[in-house]
């Protein structure tokens, strides 16, 4: 497993990391016992950086009991408060998350988004008192842009941002990557499969169970999903002809860039984290990427 410095002096993670929103039952009901195996096969297998949330519904407590017997001290742990920032919520979310998963502390504790009904100057001061205090070893933010994370920054140093991006999510590529290039800010992409949509194991006939999050959303419906597919499906030419899968080819797509630190993706069992782990060898030519890039540009908009 390939390693990069987390931000200009943070520790070593390893270039994939486990996304644990599915494990939380996200994305539909997972047997309790089947995820911790996907977690702890991740970790075997030399991941060490597992991201989850405040606002993962069961994730924080499953991976608690994952981490038993000996796997909590061989990962790089991340967590986050979501949706409510003010000084008060941020010390009782960072307890409940310490409790729900049997640590501590945590290696990185994020904002999970921006609120502006919240100052971030409390916030973030909040989030350094937590570091002082050892709950957190490092802080970091979480769907942040550039202007954003600048005034953050102004406060507090942090040492990464989670924010969406993928072959089909590419808002971040102008100010936001640049800004995190200058600062040393590390990036930990989200979403690196569009939630699916670049795993090309979908037909445009599927239809979501109910208790999955994709259900609803208009990205999986009719033909807008169809368009979306399709795509997908000329991208996997190219990861034919390399001999690799198409969900090596979003993750490795994403590992090229030098400011993104560890790709987070999400597992529901240990073949899925053995297939993403042979992303982190592939290297594009850039007729590879020019052939790529001639695809995108028919990406629908949605």
């Amino acid at each position: 497993m390939q390693h990069r410095q987390l931000g200009k002096d943070g520790p070593d993670v390893s270039v994939i990391g486990l996304g644990a929103w599915p494990i939380g039952g996200g994305m539909g009901v997972l047997e309790e016992q089947a995820s911790i195996a996907t977690v702890r096969a991740a970790i075997d297998s030399g991941i060490t950086l597992l991201d989850t949330a405040q606002a993962y519904r069961t994730s924080e407590s499953t991976l608690g009991r994952a981490l038993k017997d000996g796997y909590r001290e061989r990962c790089f742990l991340a967590t986050k408060v979501s949706g409510q920032y003010a000084p008060e919520d941020i010390e009782s979310a960072i307890d409940n998350s310490l409790k729900s998963l049997g640590v501590e502390y945590v290696d990185l504790y994020q904002i999970h988004s921006w609120n502006s009904a919240y100052p971030i100057a409390a916030t973030m001061e909040t989030m350094a008192r937590l570091q002082e205090a050892g709950k957190v070893r490092f802080i970091g933010v979480s769907n942040f842009n550039a202007a954003q994370m600048q005034q953050a920054y102004e406060i507090v140093r942090f040492h990464s941002n989670q924010p969406r991006y993928n072959l089909f999510d590419r808002g971040i590529e102008g100010e936001d990557l640049a800004y995190c290039g200058k600062m040393g800010i590390g990036i930990l992409p989200h979403s690196p499969l569009a939630k699916g949509l670049l795993t090309g194991k979908y037909t445009p006939d599927y239809i979501f169970p109910d208790d999955d999050e994709r259900s609803d959303r208009p990205r999986f419906q009719g033909a807008l999903f169809g368009k979306y597919l399709a795509v997908t499906e000329q991208l996997k030419g190219i990861a034919g002809d390399k001999g690799i899968s198409m969900v090596q080819l979003a993750i490795a797509w994403l590992l090229r860039q030098s400011e993104v630190t560890c790709v987070l993706v999400g597992a529901k069992n240990p073949d899925q984290v053995k297939e993403h782990l042979g992303a982190a060898e592939v290297q594009f030519s850039e007729d590879e990427l020019n052939r790529m890039e001639e695809i995108l540009q028919h990406t629908p908009e949605g």
